[in-house]
């Protein structure tokens, strides 16, 4: 298992700073992850340190709390992919999903789905299962899969808690083979990643993707 190509090479917190950005892209290009995530504002300069490269670039919209309208999502999208993110992580409106309100969860994602996807980006759903129960949880990500999301994702990593092997085991079952399952947040070291990519996860958000690389390979 090449665990480099499974690990989105993240830095969200808020008081990141360009160089930390340039030293995370730096680090994704020698270890080849799979992309860098960042948030919005460094959306640029990382597709600026990654231009040419295999590694993607990966931001956040809605984030952390899901709770935007669905236009202000579609335009931070739009900015996003106009920066050149080729990777988007949305979060869903977790009220919405707890009262019922299916089809605001549809049109939410479906609309930055259909946007991420004109042009030529994934778009990963965070459903944050550390606010929802093993029920919510099946039915956030049959509504993601059912908008023509790419990825459903466990967590934003600013909840609660972040990933759980029987939260990523619990979404693969539920959306199948076809579609992608990222587990993020609480992933430290080697040992968590390959317990996830055990349950089903196929991408991997973390922080620690160069110690977790180095443990790999001792």
């Amino acid at each position: 298992m090449n665990i480099a190509r499974l690990i989105d090479h993240t830095l969200l917190k808020p008081e990141a700073t360009p160089e930390q950005i340039e030293q995370l892209c730096q680090e994704a290009l020698t270890y080849k992850f799979a992309s860098v995530c960042v948030n919005p504002t460094y959306v640029k300069l990382a597709a600026e340190q990654l231009q040419g490269s295999e590694v993607e670039v990966c931001t956040v919209v809605g984030f952390p709390l899901g709770a935007n309208v669905t236009a202000t999502k579609v335009f931070e999208t739009q900015q996003a992919l106009d920066d050149g993110a080729t990777e988007i992580d949305m979060v869903i409106n977790i009220g919405a999903l707890k009262s019922g309100d299916h089809r605001l969860i549809e049109d939410d994602i479906s609309h930055v789905v259909n946007t991420s996807h004109q042009h030529g980006a994934i778009c990963k759903v965070i459903i944050e299962t550390a606010l929802l129960s093993d029920e919510e949880k099946v039915t956030a990500c049959r509504l993601a899969q059912k908008s023509g999301a790419d990825f459903v994702k466990t967590s934003t990593g600013f909840s609660s808690k972040g990933a759980t092997v029987e939260d990523v085991a619990l979404m693969r079952q539920t959306v199948g083979p076809e579609m992608g399952v990222k587990a993020s947040g609480g992933i430290k070291n080697y040992s968590d990643a390959k317990r996830m990519v055990a349950a089903g996860a196929n991408r991997l958000g973390v922080s620690a993707g160069v110690k977790i690389v180095k443990e790999a390979q001792q």
